[in-house]
């Protein structure tokens, strides 16, 4: 409860003071702007599910991450379409698989989530 009340304050801070500085209309066409950028996406979403399909049949990531991926996807398009414009920056962040990447690796190595029979072999 106490982070949706420090998000919600961010929130209102954050889309007061870029409103107030770029005025009605420019927050008017960025609100509609990301809900179609959050649209598309949502209606992309084959596009990007066949290509996280194709980097796991590759074995570059494991199943887990391969959900994880697709959670961000999804859960930042629909930041995208909700009003607000931090909301719109951490959709944004979502949509980069660099970023959503490196969040699930550092999650898996803070929860202890590594493979302890990996055993380097000489190759000399």
């Amino acid at each position: 409860m106490i982070y949706f009340i420090i998000y919600l304050f961010l929130e209102v801070l954050l889309s007061i003071s870029i409103s107030s500085s770029i005025g009605e209309l420019l927050t008017f066409l960025e609100i509609m702007i990301s809900a179609f950028v959050g649209i598309s996406i949502l209606i992309n979403f084959r596009k990007t599910l066949v290509e996280n399909i194709t980097v796991v049949s590759y074995n570059c990531i494991d199943l887990e991450q391969f959900q994880s991926l697709n959670l961000f996807t999804l859960f930042g398009a629909i930041l995208l379409i909700i009003p607000g414009v931090l909301t719109d920056i951490l959709g944004i962040i979502m949509q980069f698989s660099v970023c959503t990447s490196m969040f699930i690796s550092y999650y898996n190595v803070k929860s202890g989530k590594y493979d302890e029979s990996f055993t380097p072999q000489n190759n000399l």
